[in-house]
């Protein structure tokens, strides 16, 4: 039987594939943070539910709605989980498929903190530039 928090984070998840940010808040602490690596226009730090919903409308405004992820796993306990995705999208004529590793710090059943590893980073930076 898998952790609620397992199944928390796949429903975040298909909320995002669902394009549905007003249940996506719903998987948030108010104070979450969420940690994009890089030095692309969208890396950096952000903070609270309306930065992170932000960057989430700015991912899909980039790439004119082509942004998707692939969820393959998800491992989660009490206070972590760490999902295993790809990450897909087209941005004027070039496109990007990328594995990454995302860890999620949890707290009573909402993310309050998120850091994307991706596979190479390199191509994630020039993707977003």
């Amino acid at each position: 039987m898998a952790h609620p928090n397992e199944d928390r984070i796949r429903e975040g998840f298909g909320a995002f594939q669902q394009g549905d940010l007003e249940k996506i808040k719903g998987f948030m602490a108010d104070d979450i943070v969420w940690h994009v690596p890089g030095k692309s226009p969208l890396a950096g730090t952000y903070k609270g539910k309306e930065e992170v919903l932000g960057f989430f409308a700015k991912t899909m405004e980039m790439t004119g709605g082509t942004f998707t992820i692939d969820l393959h796993d998800v491992l989660a306990n009490e206070e972590h989980g760490t999902a295993l995705i790809t990450t897909r999208g087209e941005r004027e004529g070039r496109s990007l498929t990328n594995n990454a590793v995302q860890v999620f710090h949890l707290r009573d059943g909402m993310v309050a903190e998120s850091w994307v590893h991706p596979e190479d980073m390199y191509a994630v930076d020039a993707f977003w530039s």
